[in-house]
């Protein structure tokens, strides 16, 4: 192995005293365990022949028809994608002579290349189409279905297709984060407002709730949840046609070639068109178009031109926009979550036991469930019941009820530690409870809570970040659609983030640290 590996070991002798000789041959052996460790891991298509599995990453949040859920059995991933995946374990098997099979990892869609990346997964297969910025990033196969894109309005909108879109207003339309689609209105539609999602059912269905004008998605997304969405239709000719692509790492050269040859196989047999022909996405594209074959040049050696421009000049301003959303969201919502947190406080210290008693059960359920699905529940079930609200203004109200649970503990614990004696003092003067809690209770629990309030305010910036489930385009979500279209830049834009972040709450540290030191004194 040393010799395989250009790497000379020297051991010193038994009795040699010689501690800088031991030091470094210890270091050698290191370096050689770790090489050898990184050659037996690049080569992974030889792992996969030997465990008998290789392991393939998608999401089943809104993955239909890619990867979803069995209705029968919830255990069990369905969709084309697992279909595919299934009869690349068996022309493998049949190409190596030994059984392999499939086995599917759940990950979030935007991150399955950071899964890839780390070794967790072998390789990405969720509906991923091919793109210069991630050929750069990973290693492709050829196509194994070629998408078009296709826009949906309401049924009464009166949208005659692309040229309505181009009008005035500006109209509004929700897109996947890190799509095609999105990539492909933002190049040729410029007057267009864009709004990003994690789902693509979600945008979906704020078109068929009136919130957004239209959705452009995937033709094979489109053709499957429209069956959910029936108030919406097809509008204008079908646009930017790409490909499908199975994505690996990019030192498996021999994993993507054996891949090749398996979809290859797949195209000529007719199973790739009883897979898609299942789910009613097989058309004539995927017989004529040139895009079934990319030329391993184009795959591997395309270059997007991020380069042209400095890190900061592409991307300083959009994050610095973003962090002032941030701010924005902190600001707003917080006043509201203090201003609610003390009136639950009061409520359950010193009111009835029929006040008390339901703002006990409002501060449980709010602290026992996640924010995520309070977001989701303002902004998305509320419409089903008639009541709708704007992105920003629900993302506000989310997290200063969230916060408002959590600062009515922290006040009530205040209020608990000003000693009874005050109150006592204040009735005896003949003020009445109200006046007491106003002018002598309160102000004292407050000085004690300030530096746990504090705390709370700085949490709140972080976790501002779950707003961008509900379309909010804050600090968090603004880096991570940089990065899903500037994979070289996922380490710089991850440090500027970090830094914004921390330019945003560290002043606010400083000030919790004065405020307690004040206190003591």
């Amino acid at each position: 192995m040393e010799r395989a590996l250009g790497i000379d070991i020297v051991c010193a002798p038994p009795n040699a005293r010689d501690g800088g000789r031991a030091i470094r041959s210890i270091l050698r052996i290191l370096v050689c365990l770790t090489l050898a460790c990184a050659a037996a891991r690049a080569d992974t298509l030889a792992q996969i022949v030997q465990r008998g599995s290789f392991v393939w990453g998608a999401d089943q949040e809104g993955g239909g028809l890619y990867a979803f859920l069995d209705a029968v059995d919830p255990s069990q991933p369905r969709g084309c994608d697992v279909d595919l995946a299934q009869a690349l374990a068996r022309e493998l098997t049949r190409e190596f002579g030994r059984p392999i099979e499939a086995r599917f990892a759940q990950g979030q869609w935007d991150k399955l290349p950071e899964l890839l990346e780390t070794g967790r997964i072998d390789l990405v297969l969720n509906g991923f189409e091919w793109m210069p910025e991630r050929a750069q990033r990973m290693r492709s196969t050829i196509p194994y279905y070629v998408f078009e894109l296709q826009l949906l309005v309401r049924a009464d909108a009166g949208a005659s297709g692309w040229d309505w879109l181009r009008t005035r207003p500006a109209k509004r339309v929700g897109v996947l984060g890190g799509s095609a689609a999105e990539r492909y209105l933002a190049e040729h539609e410029p007057g267009l407002e864009l709004v990003s999602y994690d789902g693509s059912t979600n945008a979906m269905g704020d078109v068929a709730s009136g919130r957004l004008d239209a959705t452009l998605q995937d033709l094979p997304i489109a053709i499957y949840y429209r069956r959910n969405f029936p108030s919406l239709e097809p509008a204008g000719e079908l646009v930017g046609a790409g490909r499908y692509v199975i994505y690996v790492r990019r030192t498996d050269a021999a994993l993507c070639d054996a891949l090749d040859r398996a979809i290859r196989s797949l195209r000529a047999d007719g199973t790739l068109e009883a897979i898609y022909t299942r789910y009613d996405c097989w058309n004539a594209a995927q017989l004529t178009s040139p895009l079934l074959e990319l030329p391993r040049a184009d795959v591997q050696d395309s270059r997007s031109g991020a380069g042209e421009s400095s890190f900061l000049a592409r991307h300083a301003s959009t994050l610095l926009q973003a962090a002032g959303m941030t701010v924005l969201l902190s600001l707003a919502s917080f006043p509201l979550a203090i201003a609610l947190g003390i009136l639950v406080a009061l409520g359950r210290r010193y009111g009835p036991r029929w006040v008390s008693w339901p703002l006990g059960v409002y501060v449980e359920v709010l602290r026992g469930t996640p924010l995520m699905l309070q977001l989701f529940v303002l902004f998305y079930v509320l419409p089903n019941a008639g009541l709708r609200l704007d992105a920003l203004l629900a993302a506000v109200l989310g997290l200063a009820i969230n916060y408002s649970a959590y600062e009515a503990e922290i006040y009530r614990a205040g209020l608990q530690a000003v000693p009874p004696g005050q109150m006592e003092a204040a009735l005896a003067l003949g003020m009445s409870q109200r006046l007491a809690l106003r002018r002598i209770v309160l102000p004292q629990a407050v000085r004690i809570v300030i530096p746990a309030t504090t705390n709370d305010f700085i949490a709140l910036f972080k976790d501002t970040s779950v707003c961008s489930v509900i379309t909010v385009v804050e600090l968090t979500k603004s880096y991570n659609i940089a990065a899903m279209n500037n994979p070289a830049d996922v380490l710089p834009l991850a440090v500027l983030a970090g830094l914004l972040y921390l330019a945003m709450s560290y002043p606010l540290s400083l000030l919790s640290s004065r405020l307690e030191a004040r206190l003591r004194r």
